[in-house]
């Protein structure tokens, strides 16, 4: 059998990992009309590679392993993970034996895993209740077509309770219709959160002039790194799945194509006013729905945040943009940037800027409608408005 065992050692492999006996192999080929494959055969092939069954594990010594292993794993192993750490080390046995032992070695274990005890993941964040923390953050994953989204999100019931977006993130623009419209609706937060942007700084500066209006002075804000300001980053994935990543795909698609010079200031300057306007129907969609969905474990965000005892403030003492502007300037001796475009504005005129949105909306007044093709992959109508408007807006600066 020397010459053609050596032929089939592939075969007799498989058979014997696949737990055969010698004497089952011996069938199995009998049965390919192998020759000389005797019981005999089978038994001096297998000794002479080294193919040895594995010693039998008593109950006594895996009883006595899986308390020793217990000792390591803690209680929440149940016969899965015991047989696979048993495995590791070296112990081959079943799972049946495993969790049968499992059962008996340590009762109020075994109750705790049928009882679905499990560790859980410390919370390392904690609001108390609605106007506790505010998180602020943006969004750029448009930011190549000008397009920035920022989102104010409260942190105890996680509704959003203000978005805009704009071409570039700036202060002024964040403070006026991010912060300002946030507090303006809800109250003051004792705390607000943000990452380390420079975009914030006009924020945190009147959340500071106005401490005085808070129920908790200590700590007015918090900056941290991004991936920390985790009430706001998860909301992140959706805004880019729902409005985001199609609306990039209808651009990317005209860059492929060579038909957008984004280092044009006319086109860019057009990219991004109508890319920012379609966006916008996007993200409020996603906004009301956000705070209508129910979050398993904590409820509707909507329904969360009714009912707190906020500190309420007069809209008067929320000084507008260029107020609070001046007062940071004035006090801190330090310059904002006050206009952020995306590319130049191209208008020679206020009458201009009219004519050709005039002129736009006349051919294209449901910019809504604009979405509702983008997001259903239908990139036509919106590529046909872009190169439409970068047109008129042509028209009106010659």
């Amino acid at each position: 059998m020397a010459r053609l065992s050596e032929d089939n050692a592939a075969l007799i492999f498989k058979l014997f990992e696949a737990g055969k006996t010698h004497a089952e192999i011996s069938s199995a080929l009998q049965q390919l009309h192998v020759p000389n494959c005797s019981l005999m055969s089978v038994r001096r092939f297998c000794h002479r590679h080294r193919l040895t069954r594995k010693r039998q594990i008593s109950d006594t010594e895996l009883e006595m392993a899986i308390m020793s292993a217990i000792d390591k794993t803690g209680p929440f192993y149940g016969r899965k993970f015991m047989t696979g750490f048993l495995s590791s080390l070296g112990m081959q046995v079943g799972e049946c034996r495993v969790g049968r032992i499992l059962k008996e070695v340590h009762q109020p274990y075994n109750e705790l895993r049928r009882q679905g005890a499990r560790n859980l993941n410390p919370i390392p964040y904690h609001a108390e209740y609605m106007g506790h923390k505010l998180h602020l953050d943006q969004n750029e994953k448009l930011g190549m077509f000008g397009v920035t989204h920022v989102l104010a999100i409260d942190g105890f019931s996680s509704k959003i309770v203000a978005h805009f977006t704009m071409p570039v993130k700036n202060n002024l623009i964040i403070y006026e219709n991010v912060y300002r419209t946030a507090v303006a609706n809800n109250g003051m937060w004792d705390q607000l959160r943000v990452d380390h942007g420079r975009e914030f700084y006009l924020t945190l500066y009147i959340q500071e002039k106005l401490s005085q209006h808070r129920h908790n002075t200590n700590m007015p804000y918090v900056q941290t790194v991004s991936s920390r300001n985790l009430r706001v980053e998860r909301i992140w994935p959706e805004v880019n799945k729902w409005v985001n990543y199609p609306l990039k795909m209808a651009l990317v698609h005209l860059l492929d194509q060579e038909l957008l010079d984004m280092q044009d200031n006319l086109t860019k300057f057009c990219v991004s006013n109508l890319a920012c306007q379609v966006s916008r129907v996007g993200l409020g969609r996603v906004v009301q729905s956000w705070n209508a969905h129910r979050i398993p474990g904590r409820g509707i965000p909507n329904q969360l945040a009714a009912g707190s005892g906020r500190a309420r403030i007069l809209t008067e003492m929320l000084p507008n943009a260029a107020e609070a502007a001046h007062m940071y300037e004035q006090e801190l001796g330090s310059s904002l940037t006050w206009d952020s475009s995306f590319g130049s504005d191209p208008f020679a005129s206020e009458q201009h800027r009219c004519c050709a949105e005039q002129m736009f909306a006349e051919r294209f007044p449901d910019i809504s409608l604009l979405f509702d093709s983008v997001v259903n992959s239908n990139h036509s109508i919106f590529q046909e408005a872009l190169f439409y408007q970068m047109n008129v807006t042509e028209r009106h600066v010659r």
